[in-house]
Parts: C-alpha cells; sequence; structure tokens
C-alpha cells in the first residue's frame, strides 16, 4: 500500500492505493504506411461501435466508413477520397485515442 495525500479545493484528503501487480506493457508501435496512401484517422477518442467496410471495397469520398461513439454522440466517419480500403485497423469495440490510424486507403 501507498499513501499519498491528495488536495481538492483546498482541503487535504490522505488515501491509501494498493498496487494490483499489473505490469505495464511498452505501447505497440504503429504499423507503416505506404507511401501515398491515404489514412483515416481517429477525430477524438472514442469506441469503435461499427466498421462498415473491409479490405478490399471500392469506397467514394463520403461513404460512411465506420461510427464512432464520443462524447455519447455517433460520428459517421467518412472516406476523405475515392479508392480501395487496404487496412482496417480496427474493429467494433475497440477505444481509439485522437489519430490513431483506423482504416488504410
Amino acid at each position: 500500500m501507498k499513501k499519498y495525500t491528495i488536495t481538492v479545493n483546498g482541503t487535504a484528503y490522505e488515501v491509501e492505493v494498493e498496487e494490483a501487480g499489473v505490469v505495464a506493457s511498452a505501447p505497440k508501435a504503429a504499423a507503416p504506411v505506404a507511401a501515398g496512401a491515404t489514412t483515416v484517422s481517429a477525430p477524438m477518442p472514442g469506441k469503435v461501435l461499427s466498421v462498415n467496410v473491409k479490405v478490399g471495397d471500392a469506397v467514394k469520398a463520403g461513404d460512411v466508413l465506420m461510427i464512432l461513439e464520443a462524447m455519447k454522440m455517433q460520428n459517421e466517419i467518412m472516406a476523405p477520397a475515392d479508392g480501395t480500403v487496404s487496412d482496417v485497423r480496427v474493429s467494433a469495440g475497440q477505444t481509439v485515442g485522437t489519430g490513431d490510424v483506423m482504416i488504410v486507403m
């Protein structure tokens, strides 16, 4: 157990935190993207609700690629240009952070 003193709005609180023994792993390196490829990155942190495309699908600019839930809103993530999906890096239920590459075209 570790003891900490935390001050909130001028009031000091003493808390004890038990270490769970979880070993943090090193963050995964992002897979490289081919030169000239178009990437679709997460505009904000959120949870992927559905992915509407798979590798090999031809898409047109404006097609809905996936639904991302962020701040209790469902956001349609659309294709920025015409192309063919070459890599889908997320799946339904996965959490993403701002800037995470989700789809490569």
